[in-house]
């Protein structure tokens, strides 16, 4: 009688070894050919030939359908109910469906080679659910605001038909992706055309997200916006933006700080607008600080906003403000160079005791400094303490600032176009944020900053190869409270008055979410991280009641599916990924491929 193991398959030929028995327990939990498939190659259609003319058949109904009206009533999203002039709402769904025409003529078309670099199915895909998502919000918009459905005109049915049609086509395409993109070679004039294009199209985008009347269009920019980058990442293609953009980042950054500086001339004069842009960078530059201090050198500051603080009040108490209380008015050069180091001083007095802990009890202490540092700037009153604060009233009525008679608080004509008060105050910032990101890559490149990276990863084995452990995390400390000790003292003269309720916890929150969404240890992640979050919650103040839920929902999602941050640094995603050989191996190969190429 056979026994069970005599059964197992054996193989007698010569120096091939057995395979090796199959163990019940290395069986899948399911035997159904059916159930082990994914469930998107189970998609009725799946690989069908009529896919592709589906989807151009789907653009040509979601582009075509923009032309007509959507709505009955002129009076919702802008004016939708005009034929043959598409508003901003309908110019979105154009791009989306022009994008989508792209990734199918690169599927399969004269376009074909783009096919075999990028991941056009799963692109177009993307492109179709966000587009009909899209419509289905755009629909609801205008049912709830004209009073019901049936003042939705046929332009806006045929766009959602369109939409639908390219996402079913995005289902049924069989990618034919054979290259990655990270091996992509393309030539300089190509690459440096790329980064033009992409950056022109931030500064339209920021232009027009910021131009939206209405709650609801800023949304709808939302929505399309995520499409659009989504269905790009899912494609490879940011994954070669990035490749070309270390390639070229003196081009990168060039073309950066242009559109910065172009962006006020795209404003009209909008006192509002240019008010955003200047919170928004005053809250970056104070973030960049703070990405040396939790980005690179791995210190958790819970007490941040203290450092801003520290700068502002220097700015004000020595301000020309009526209120002030400090007799000596040095020029605002000398101001910002005391305020920088008022707060670096405070730094190194905070650091030197409490970095001799770590983790969560550093968090404790610094937030408690936070706390210490408000309620002393309200005792400062000449009652609990000496005057030099006005206590909780603060100091108001700064003064504009004055540079060899450039009056900041004064409309200036350029070309034509005027720039009001925020506009000069945006442009002061964006010199300091040019300083700011200087020092930081500066810093984050040199021997330094490679000994913060070390202690943030092991502070044991750092110190044990002989990394001054403690003094570069108080360099770190006072480091990034120089940075934000600058900005400070900008901002006390663009809010015109300083008060303890300004710096609460609360923004100490914002900046380290700013760091964490954005991507630890990167600038352009920072930049777009507190961009973000203090773009969104000025557009957002029709759902004011549910904007910090909405917030706390965002920063739970990336931390499930992209800890690393909206633009991570290879260092960081590898952390974060550590199972992913092939990851590693890729970035190892284009590592290798850049010193061969520089040899």
């Amino acid at each position: 009688m056979s026994t069970h193991d005599d059964l197992t398959p054996t193989n007698d030929l010569p120096g091939v070894d057995a395979p090796a028995p199959v163990r019940e327990t290395d069986r899948p939990a399911y035997d159904d050919d059916h159930e082990r498939t994914p469930l998107l190659e189970r998609f009725p259609g799946r690989g069908s030939a009529a896919a592709w003319p589906l989807g151009l058949l789907g653009v040509a109904l979601l582009v075509g359908g923009t032309f007509l009206s959507w709505s009955y009533t002129s009076n919702v999203l802008g004016d939708l109910s005009v034929d043959f002039y598409p508003n901003g709402v309908q110019i979105c769904m154009i791009i989306l469906g022009l994008v989508a025409l792209v990734m199918l003529l690169a599927h399969q078309g004269p376009l074909h080679r783009l096919g075999d670099w990028l991941d056009t199915a799963a692109a177009v895909r993307i492109l179709g659910l966000g587009a009909l998502a899209y419509m289905v919000i755009t629909l609801g918009i205008i049912a709830v605001r004209s009073g019901g459905l049936i003042n939705v005109n046929p332009g806006g049915w045929v766009s959602t038909v369109g939409a639908l049609l390219i996402a079913l086509s995005g289902l049924m395409l069989v990618s034919h992706q054979s290259k990655d993109p990270l091996f992509a070679q393309t030539s300089s004039w190509v690459e440096i055309i790329t980064i033009v294009v992409l950056l022109a199209a931030v500064l339209f985008g920021a232009t027009y997200a910021l131009g939206t009347s209405t709650g609801g269009a800023f949304s709808l920019f939302l929505v399309f916006a995520f499409a659009l980058a989504w269905g790009l990442a899912k494609a490879g293609f940011f994954t070669w933006v990035g490749l070309i953009a270390q390639k070229n980042r003196q081009v990168l950054m060039l073309g950066a700080f242009a559109v910065a500086f172009l962006f006020p001339f795209t404003q009209g004069g909008s006192d509002e607008n240019m008010s955003i842009a200047t919170q928004v960078l005053i809250f970056a530059a104070t973030a960049l600080g703070l990405n040396i201090v939790v980005g690179l050198a791995g210190l958790l500051d819970l007490g941040y906003i203290a450092f801003l603080g520290a700068g502002a009040y220097v700015g004000a108490t020595m301000s020309n403000s009526a209120f002030a209380t400090i007799g000596w008015k040095p020029p605002f050069l000398v101001v910002v160079l005391i305020g920088a180091c008022f707060s670096a001083v405070l730094g190194l007095i905070i650091g030197s005791p409490t970095l001799r802990v770590s983790g969560d009890y550093l968090a404790i202490v610094t937030l408690a400094f936070g706390e210490i540092f408000r309620f002393t700037m309200g005792n400062l009153d000449g009652t609990n303490g000496p005057d030099l604060t006005n206590g909780p009233n603060g100091i108001p009525a700064i003064p504009e600032l004055n540079f060899f008679g450039f009056d900041f608080g004064q409309p200036h004509e350029i070309l034509g176009i005027t720039i009001g008060r925020f506009a000069n105050y945006y442009f002061l910032l964006l010199v300091i944020a040019a300083i700011i990101i200087l020092v930081f890559t500066r810093l984050n490149n040199s021997r330094i900053g490679r000994g913060w990276v070390a202690i943030r990863e092991d502070e044991k084995a750092a110190e044990a190869m002989g990394v001054n452990v403690f003094g570069l995390k108080l360099f770190a400390f006072a480091g990034g409270a120089f940075l934000a000790g600058m900005a400070g003292t900008v901002k006390a003269h663009h809010d015109v008055s300083v008060s303890p309720d300004q710096y609460i916890f609360l923004e100490s929150a914002f900046l380290l979410a700013a760091v964490v969404l954005g991507g630890m240890g990167t600038v352009a992640g920072v930049l777009i991280g507190a961009t973000i979050l203090k773009l969104l919650p000025e557009k957002l103040r029709f759902i004011n009641d549910y904007r910090l839920m909405i917030f706390g929902l965002v920063l739970v999602l990336m931390m499930r599916f992209r800890p690393e941050g909206l633009v991570a640094s290879q260092r960081r995603k590898l952390e974060f990924h550590e199972d992913d050989e092939d990851l590693a191996e890729r970035i190892e190969e284009v590592h290798l491929e850049e010193e061969e190429a520089k040899a």
